[in-house]
């Protein structure tokens, strides 16, 4: 079953890969809503905090992983937002 979650979190997490390069190559962050990536943000940290609870390599990997990546994108919106 662990496989299936690998397989799971390869994809996920790469899925929200291109949105983070293009932010940073572009700077554009206008449509990207801040407290949905705060909300978003929060929730990842506790789907790590399951991760490690539930002792699941495939959770851990996932969502540290999307933990960088979504707290580059709420650094982005903050630094090249206009109107947070």
């Amino acid at each position: 079953m662990e496989i299936i979650g690998f397989v799971a979190a390869v994809l996920t997490t790469a899925a929200f890969l291109p949105q983070v390069y293009k932010t940073w190559k572009t700077k554009d962050v206008s449509s990207l809503s801040l407290p949905m990536l705060l909300m978003f943000f929060v929730g990842i940290v506790g789907w790590l905090v399951y991760g490690f609870l539930k002792q699941s390599p495939s959770m851990i990997f996932a969502n540290t992983i999307t933990i960088v990546s979504s707290f580059l994108l709420v650094y982005f919106k903050i630094k090249y937002g206009k109107n947070n």
